[in-house]
């Protein structure tokens, strides 16, 4: 049973201070378990002063190139974590939701040294950092890199909340006018793009507490309300209704979900015809 989780939700982390203890103490753990990882555990955790400086050392060796070097990404993390402060607060809900609401994830240095989804999140972020500073050019070097290290294309102009759970997160692909508010979790080949006919404002707009299935397809300036649920493999081109499920290869409503915020229980079973009446419609 998971015991170390203490705030209600993921996104009442203000800070990284209180889980970056634990993850000191989960890192000198895991050197004690598996010696031949001491090297990986202390040169990315343990001779870290802080997450913010733990983040920053373990995406900048797996973003550099041999022309954009560790060195310059490094200055450049710790640049935009120390510039702005919400980048590490957000990473650190993040990594309270994978925790939360992965049953195969055991304790806070998992997500934070191993997985992907988490990595390419908290890159974004930057890359966000950098798009909104003006600094474009690089920002979208940034974006071709995670998409090429991680299997995950989130343009940086997209708006993403805190205590996201991406999980396995290859194929995820986001548009540059898409929001995803707090609290959403994502499962793999999702994407929140545009019909491909429209400019300007053109893609999903996600609200808090939704779960995505794997593989659904959103698209278009559309609304999935809050605490909706979107089956695996759906197209989805019409908003949804806050709570309730919707499926199929056109996505219609078929259900609504036993949570109202399913992306905290990571339930993708379809609940047909449960609690369903003629008021509820794919908006």
């Amino acid at each position: 049973m998971k015991t170390n989780v203490f705030p209600a939700s993921s996104t009442a982390v203000s800070d990284g201070g209180w889980l970056w203890e634990h993850i000191r103490a989960e890192g000198r753990a895991a050197v004690a378990a598996e010696p031949v990882l001491r090297l990986h555990v202390e040169s990315a955790l343990l001779e870290r002063s802080s997450l913010r400086e733990a983040l920053a050392w373990i995406l900048a060796p797996k973003l550099a190139t041999e022309v954009i070097r560790r060195e310059a990404l490094l200055a450049m993390f710790l640049d935009a974590m120390t510039a702005d402060e919400s980048i590490v607060s957000a990473a650190a809900a993040d990594l309270v939701a994978v925790y939360r609401r992965d049953p195969a994830c055991e304790g806070y240095v998992v997500p934070l040294l191993f997985y992907k989804g988490f990595h390419a999140i908290t890159a974004y972020r930057v890359g966000h950092w950098l798009w909104v500073g003006g600094r474009r050019a690089l920002a979208r070097w940034l974006q071709g890199r995670i998409s090429e290290c991680f299997a995950v294309d989130i343009h940086p102009a997209a708006r993403i909340g805190r205590g996201i759970f991406l999980d396995h997160a290859h194929g995820f692909v986001v548009g540059e006018t898409a929001v995803i508010e707090d609290d959403v979790s994502i499962l793999h080949n999702v994407t929140l793009g545009g019909t491909g006919k429209e400019s300007g404002d053109r893609h999903p707009k996600v609200r808090s507490g939704v779960l995505l299935g794997a593989g659904a397809q959103i698209l278009g300036n559309i609304e999935i309300g809050k605490g909706a649920k979107v089956g695996a493999g759906s197209v989805t081109m019409q908003s949804v209704a806050p709570h309730v499920t919707v499926a199929g290869a056109l996505a219609r409503v078929v259900g609504v979900p036993e949570s109202r915020e399913p992306a905290h229980e990571m339930n993708q079973k379809i609940e047909t015809d449960r609690g369903i009446g003629k008021s509820w419609l794919v908006c």
